[in-house]
């Protein structure tokens, strides 16, 4: 380990030579790529100076200790050693963290999809509900976030709906939202009062750019027609909306949220791109089942991840036996505890793995 951070804390040394270099300033590619690697390496490289610098209160310690007679500045010098070798070992458990594989989708925007499973109309509710709870979140965290594509019921509900959110690292928070979520509760149309279980998936994906994914025309068949509201009135009288169908998968892709054609059609493409890599990304975790078993929330989406329980206030995440009793909150956005209990176990299963 240790010769890995040497080797880091060199080529973070490098990389600030080099940015210092006009040749370097005047070509805006490579300096925006050393500037990531720059940003990239930082928390490890401070990690570890302040670990070698414990390291040498330490030693410092223990020969002042040897030479010193007097008992206040030896229960002094004790106190700063015992001090020191906390935090050493608290910068380890850190530096090994920082230095697991980095998921290459972890920098990425992701495009979400949710859609109503098992429980009719109530999970069309309870999936708009969810859109809303992520909106929340994103907003919170200052993201942007775009609507691609939704299918709305007359009752405030949503069949299905997609949409992009715009961030730094939001691919790496995001992706342990995967799965089943589940809500347990009366629906509004039971006189009985008997609670009902309904479910929805999400997916989410890490955006694909045209680098990640190349798309022959020949694979697809473009569709235009005129976009409509929910229950079938008019909303516009031009052919703007486009349905892209990728003939080799037979995934179809209908966009019609903006007016242009042009704009439904970018967009159209943009999801698609996104499917056919995510189905790539998907591949790579069957072949790797062992890896994915080791990791939380990142791999099978029929999962069941977690269940809203609203008789009773409490949210349950079933890959960490987590509870937290806050259901009003965690609705309205505040699901950064749960999503930093999945971090913290998911580095905890791949340092365990390491360490086999």
């Amino acid at each position: 380990m240790f010769d890995k951070l040497e080797d880091l804390l060199q080529r973070f040394e490098e990389i600030l030579n080099e940015l210092s270099e006009p040749s370097v300033t005047s070509d805006q590619k490579r300096f925006t790529a050393l500037m990531k690697e720059q940003s990239d390496l930082t928390p490890i490289v401070e990690s570890y100076k302040e670990y070698k610098k414990c390291k040498q209160d330490i030693e410092d310690s223990l020969a002042l200790l040897d030479e010193e007679n007097d008992e206040d500045m030896r229960e002094m010098l004790k106190e700063e050693l015992a001090s020191a070798k906390k935090r050493v070992e608290e910068l380890e458990n850190k530096m090994k963290i920082l230095l697991l594989p980095k998921d290459p989708n972890d920098d990425k925007n992701v495009i979400v999809e949710i859609r109503a499973g098992a429980g009719g109309d109530e999970a069309a509710l309870f999936a708009a509900e969810i859109y809303r709870m992520y909106l929340h979140y994103a907003e919170g965290r200052r993201w942007k976030v775009e609507t691609m594509e939704m299918e709305e019921i007359g009752i405030g509900g949503m069949k299905s709906v997609t949409f992009m959110i715009s961030g730094q690292g939001a691919y790496s928070v995001m992706k342990y939202e995967s799965g089943v979520h589940r809500v347990q509760r009366v629906p509004e149309t039971e006189s009985g009062g008997r609670i009902h279980t309904s479910t929805i998936t999400v997916a989410v994906m890490p955006e694909a750019e045209e680098v990640d994914v190349v798309i022959d025309e020949k694979d697809i068949r473009i569709d235009v027609c005129r976009s409509s509201g929910a229950g079938g009135q008019c909303v516009n009288t031009t052919d703007s909306a486009v349905r892209l169908t990728h003939i080799p998968t037979g995934i179809v892709i209908y966009s019609q949220t903006e007016k242009s054609q042009i704009q439904n059609k970018a967009k159209a493409y943009a999801l698609l791109r996104t499917k056919l890599y995510d189905l790539e990304l998907q591949k790579a975790h069957d072949a790797e089942a062992e890896l994915r078993k080791s990791q939380v929330g990142t791999g099978d989406r029929s999962e069941k991840i977690r269940t809203y329980n609203f008789p009773q206030g409490r949210v349950t995440d079933h890959r960490i036996n987590l509870t937290l009793y806050k259901l009003d909150k965690i609705m309205d956005g505040d699901i950064q505890e749960i999503i930093d209990a999945c971090i913290a176990a998911d580095q905890a299963a791949k340092l365990a793995k390491m360490n086999e």
